[in-house]
């Protein structure tokens, strides 16, 4: 064999040999650390870790070769992991939760946006590896349950636990080699499209932020404020129109004017945010106007988390879709809003819960089955003071089996077995049509005979139950059926007895209370906190894992 030839095969398999001998030493240097580190009896990087034993079962698994370095600095998966952390934040939670500060402390340009790791100790790499690892599991935890436990928070959440078998561990173990951490967390996201535009409008929230010079403190309005009238609160409302792009600036002789621009300005404002465009400036445009760019961060951050919260759900199904906050209900078919309706909820002391069940039937021209609170509450006392109470609103007493009874034989203070009923009619409070969904809370949608009702903006106004607007179109849709016409329709609303008539199939019903979301084109919906939820889960949100405040 040519002697150059074997000269230029020894020269590689020393090189091989040296590179190997380089790469085992590099990796028998940290892994050594890591290993005592994680062997000892109290670790003290991960003291404070719910992930403490997942991460020192990862470790030994892999031989305590490490994730996130190489070659003395963080390597290009632990760089995309500190990134992942510091996005956290467009997923309305707290980058501080995942160890972002202690992982600073190890750079050596703090103050710089473009963070360095190097010449670290072998002792602080170990501990930078560790505290990464923690904020892998946390976070991912966090993305795919949420931070807070509802049941622990939030007596009206009634949606079953979200269940899981994601295996955070082998999510790293993918990771490790060579997977996407951005794709890994992206997959433990709510399968609803809300999510996503979510996450980008809470960017673009955070990029206005940046250019806001204006001061928000509050502008305090009662009553209402009309075009043409003075007040001390115009000056600093009209900045925030301006701010929000819906006036352009311009020149004013009087800057407590209420004027005709700053009018066409409200306007728009109303109409983007889902208001009655009446131009006037009540209650709900004060407090929507006095919210900042941070304050509708957390506003949307409140609402990642609920649903984060949800459990698996289909969202390309038929469905029925009630957003209290919103006072809206939209029946979905393949994602897209095939019918929408104003509806009224319960008012602040009745209020909606939220959850799931299937509506299986419609019950036209129905009986109202007074429940007793209300027999008690109202009823009652309105017997003592009008004997003919019941007679003028269409009432009547029936036993446990039904049957109708003289009232004036009965005492419904003091007798079991007997409730109160209104019968069918344009009077009766249930109105013309039922919609059921069987639950324990003994919540269904129904029509109402006070239709004036769904012209006020705010509309928390029933006993818990969900009034709807045009039932007699919702009936129709739902049923699907082209001998369901609209006669045969209005024919079974106007009876003397109940009829009730079973669909085809199950349609899933959702309530929900969501005072942000996002559309398809990333434009951010806000509504108000008619049932103040949002402050006690705001809070939980903002307290870190240490148990401190970050608000």
């Amino acid at each position: 064999m040519n002697n150059k030839i074997i000269i230029s095969i020894s020269a590689v398999l020393l090189l091989a040999v040296g590179l190997i001998w380089f790469l085992n030493q590099r990796r028998s240097d940290l892994t050594d650390e890591l290993q005592a580190a994680l062997s000892g009896e109290k670790i003290s990087v991960l003291a404070n870790s719910k992930f403490s034993d997942e991460i020192q079962s990862f470790y030994a698994d892999r031989e305590y070769m490490e994730v996130w370095h190489f070659n003395g600095s963080l390597s290009k998966t632990g760089k995309e992991m500190l990134a992942q952390i510091e996005n956290s934040k467009f997923d309305g939670l707290q980058p501080e939760d995942y160890n972002l500060a202690k992982i600073y402390e190890f750079s050596s340009n703090q103050e710089k946006e473009n963070k360095k790791f190097r010449n670290l100790s072998a002792e602080e790499k170990v501990t930078l590896e560790l505290l990464l690892s923690d904020s892998f599991f946390s976070l991912a935890h966090d993305l795919e349950k949420g931070k807070v436990n509802p049941s622990n928070l939030d007596a009206n959440w009634k949606f079953e636990e979200k269940e899981t078998d994601v295996n955070y561990t082998n999510l790293l173990e993918n990771v490790a080699n060579g997977s996407s951490v951005e794709k890994a967390f992206a997959s433990l996201y709510p399968s609803s499209d809300l999510y996503a535009h979510g996450r980008d409008a809470i960017k673009e929230l955070y990029r206005i932020q940046e250019n806001d010079t204006l001061t928000w403190e509050f502008a305090a309005v009662e009553g209402a404020i009309k075009v043409g009238e003075k007040h001390s609160a115009i000056p600093a409302l009209r900045k925030r129109l301006i701010f929000w792009d819906v006036l352009k600036p311009y020149d004013t002789e009087d800057p407590l004017l209420f004027d005709s621009t700053m009018f066409t300005g409200l306007q728009n404002y109303q109409a983007s945010n889902g208001m009655n465009p009446d131009g006037v400036i009540g209650a709900l445009v004060a407090e929507s106007l006095n919210n900042s760019p941070q304050n509708l961060i957390d506003i949307a951050s409140i609402n990642m988390e609920r649903l984060r919260w949800m459990p698996a759900i289909d969202w390309d199904q038929e469905m029925v879709l009630v957003n209290v906050a919103n006072y809206q209900l939209d029946y979905m078919q393949k994602s897209d809003t095939a019918f929408s309706a104003k509806v009224i909820v319960g008012k602040e002391y009745n209020e909606s819960p939220a959850f799931t069940a299937p509506m299986s039937y419609i019950v036209f021209s129905p009986y109202w089955n007074i429940p007793e609170s209300i027999t008690n509450e109202e009823i009652i006392p309105s017997i003592k003071k009008n004997s003919n109470y019941l007679s003028q609103k269409n009432m009547e007493v029936v036993n446990g089996s039904g049957e109708v009874v003289k009232a004036s034989n009965v005492n419904l203070s003091k007798d079991q077995g007997y409730r109160v009923r209104q019968k069918p009619g344009g009077d009766n409070s249930l109105g013309l049509v039922k919609f059921m969904f069987p639950n324990e809370y003994n919540i269904y949608i129904h029509d109402t005979p006070a239709r004036s009702l769904f012209e006020k903006e705010t509309r928390a106004l029933s006993h818990g139950c969900i009034r709807i607007q045009n039932p007699d179109q919702f009936a129709k849709i739902l049923l699907d059926n082209s001998d369901w016409d609209d006669e045969k329709i209005q024919d079974a609303m106007h009876q003397d007895k109940e009829e009730v008539v079973k669909l085809d199939r199950d349609i899933p019903v959702m309530i929900l209370y969501m005072t942000f979301w996002a559309d398809k084109n990333g434009k951010a919906n806000f509504r108000s906190d008619v049932y103040n939820r949002d402050a006690a889960l705001l809070k939980a949100l903002r307290i870190n894992k240490s148990g401190l405040d970050q608000a």
